[in-house]
C-alpha cells in the first residue's frame, strides 16, 4: 500500500468500529467511493473549499462526541487560531477527538501548540497506526502526510495501533545517534550501515518521545537531528545537551534545510 492506501484503510476500519467517526473534506465522497458505499453520505461528506469554516465545524462535531476525520490539502495555517483554542480547551480537561490529516509543510509551526499532537509517518504501516492511535484519544491530532513518500509502497500487515509520542529505531548502531521523521528516514537508513549509528524514526513530534532518544545518545555519545523542521531538531538538541550532557562526546548537530532568507541569498550570489 502507499501511505494514501493505508490511512483509507485504517479510516475504514475506524468506522466500522465506531460509528462516531465521520470522514470530512473537499472531495473526499467522490475519491473514497468505498468508505460512502460502505458508510453513507451522512459520515462521509463532501465540503467546500473553506478551510477554517471546516476545522471549526469538526471542532464543533468533536465537541458535542463525534470524531471527525477532516482531510486537508495543505497545512490548517489559515485556522491556526481556532486550532490552537481547541488545544488549550483540551488542556483544561475538554475532550476533543479529531483528527487533521494534511500534507508536509509547516510541522514545525505546529508542534509548538500544547495540547496538539503532532504526527509525522515515514511507512504505510505507522500512517495507518498513527490514525488509529490518533482516533483512541480524547485531543486533537494533526497527522502529516509527506509529499515525498506519497508514490512510496510498503508491506502493511495487520493493523496495529501506534500512541503518539512512541519512536521506532529503525537501525542499531554504535557510534552516532541519528534522529529523523517522514522521509528524512528513508535518506538517513541509507547512511545509518556506514555510520554505525543508531537511526530513531521520531514518528510524533508532540509528544516527544524523548526517553528513547536519550536512551540512545547515552550509549553513543553522539546526536545528529535530520530533518526540515529546524524547530524540531533544536528542541532535540536542548532537551539532550538538558538531560544528557555528560554522556555527550561532541556537539549536538542539525542537519535541515537552509535558511533562504532573501538578503542571505543575496549574500551568497555575491
Amino acid at each position: 500500500m502507499t501511505p494514501e492506501q493505508a490511512l483509507m484503510a485504517a479510516l475504514h476500519r475506524a468506522m466500522a468500529a465506531d460509528e462516531r467517526v465521520i470522514f470530512l473534506g473537499q472531495g473526499v465522497a467522490t475519491r473514497s467511493p468505498a468508505l460512502l458505499s460502505a458508510f453513507g453520505a451522512e459520515r462521509v461528506r463532501n465540503t467546500p473549499l473553506a478551510e477554517a469554516a471546516l476545522i471549526g465545524c469538526a471542532l464543533g462535531a468533536a465537541a458535542m462526541g463525534l470524531r471527525p476525520v477532516v482531510d486537508l490539502p495543505w497545512s490548517p495555517l489559515r485556522a491556526l487560531d481556532a486550532l490552537e483554542n481547541a488545544t488549550r480547551l483540551s488542556q483544561g480537561g475538554a475532550e476533543f477527538p479529531l483528527v487533521l490529516l494534511a500534507r508536509s509543510g509547516a510541522e514545525a509551526v505546529f508542534a509548538q501548540l500544547p495540547g496538539l499532537q503532532v504526527l509525522v509517518p515515514s511507512t504505510p504501516a505507522d500512517a495507518a497506526g498513527l490514525l488509529a492511535g490518533a482516533l483512541s484519544l480524547p485531543r486533537p491530532s494533526l497527522l502529516f502526510s509527506d509529499v515525498g513518500l506519497a508514490v512510496e509502497a510498503a508491506e502493511v500487515a495487520g493493523d496495529e495501533l501506534v500512541l503518539p509520542g512512541q519512536a521506532a529505531v529503525r537501525h542499531h548502531g554504535d557510534t552516532l545517534t541519528l534522529v529523523a521523521c517522514g522521509a528524512a528516514v528513508h535518506a538517513c537508513l541509507s547512511a545509518a550501515p556506514a555510520l554505525d549509528a543508531d537511526l530513531i524514526d521520531l514518528r510524533s513530534l508532540r509528544p516527544l518521545d524523548t526517553a528513547t532518544v536519550l536512551a540512545s545518545v547515552r550509549r553513543t555519545g553522539r546526536l545528529v537531528c535530520v530533518g526540515e523542521a529546524g524547530g524540531v531538531a533544536a528542541e532535540l538538541c536542548a532537551l539532550v545537551a538538558e538531560h544528557g550532557f555528560t554522556a555527550l562526546k561532541a556537539p549536538p548537530l542539525r542537519l535541515t534545510h537552509p535558511d533562504e532568507h532573501p538578503n542571505l541569498m543575496t549574500e551568497r550570489r555575491t
